[in-house]
């Protein structure tokens, strides 16, 4: 397992502060030994939270043509149908996958084709579990057209505790499916908007793993 490239700055931070504030600690309280120990602990706890955050672990990508393949590790708590109206503007499938604050974070593409569409909304920070966070948090609308000609929109969706969404693709790219599109740190989702016939292959509050899992095939 390695580190991911977003995570190098956060990390550092967290080391600065952690000698900073174990230092004056220290230096204040040199009798207190209780709570400097339990600083320790503290201080040794928050270090490998942010670090199994940022991880990028080693897997075996599932790629298949006919599959949609899901974009983040998580767990899925929406299957529905929806009016999309940003830009598709028909009926389609809705799936969401949660990303909580012990998930890997990067965000892969589900399907190959070219960037279509593009777009950043600076927004709220509501939980992401609400429904309303995908159309009135922080996040990015991308769509690819598969060679087949049909279209999957996907959305990063900022929660209360992520704060920052990054992406690596822009209108007109080709991506390959499995293959990273972003990054978003701390809580988060993800929406994935499918063809109505589209078979869903995952149930709601399954656990699932991005670049992996088949969350659907198309028809």
């Amino acid at each position: 397992m390695t580190i991911h490239k977003e995570g190098y700055t956060s990390i550092a931070l967290s080391i600065l502060f952690i000698f900073v504030t174990n230092t004056i600690i220290k230096y204040y309280l040199p009798d207190v030994t209780w709570f400097i120990w339990f600083w320790y602990l503290l201080s040794f706890a928050l270090f490998i939270i942010i670090l199994q955050f940022f991880r990028s672990p080693s897997r075996k990508l599932t790629l298949h043509d006919r599959k949609i393949i899901c974009p983040a590790d998580g767990k899925v708590v929406v299957i529905e149908e929806t009016e999309e109206t940003e830009f598709l503007k028909d009926k389609r499938i809705q799936v969401s996958v949660f990303m909580s604050p012990v998930n890997v974070h990067i965000n892969r593409n589900p399907i190959s084709g070219i960037v279509k569409y593009f777009k950043y909304h600076p927004g709220k920070y509501l939980f992401a579990w609400d429904p309303k966070s995908s159309t009135e948090n922080e996040r990015t609308t991308t769509v690819v057209e598969h060679k087949s000609g049909v279209q999957v929109l996907y959305r990063q969706i900022a929660g209360a505790l992520a704060r920052r969404i990054v992406w690596y693709v822009k209108e007109g790219d080709t991506v390959e499916q499995s293959q990273e599109f972003g990054f978003i740190k701390f809580g988060s989702r993800v929406d994935i908007y499918l063809p109505l016939g589209t078979q869903i292959n995952v149930n709601l509050n399954e656990v699932v793993k991005g670049g992996v899992t088949v969350l659907a095939t198309l028809s």
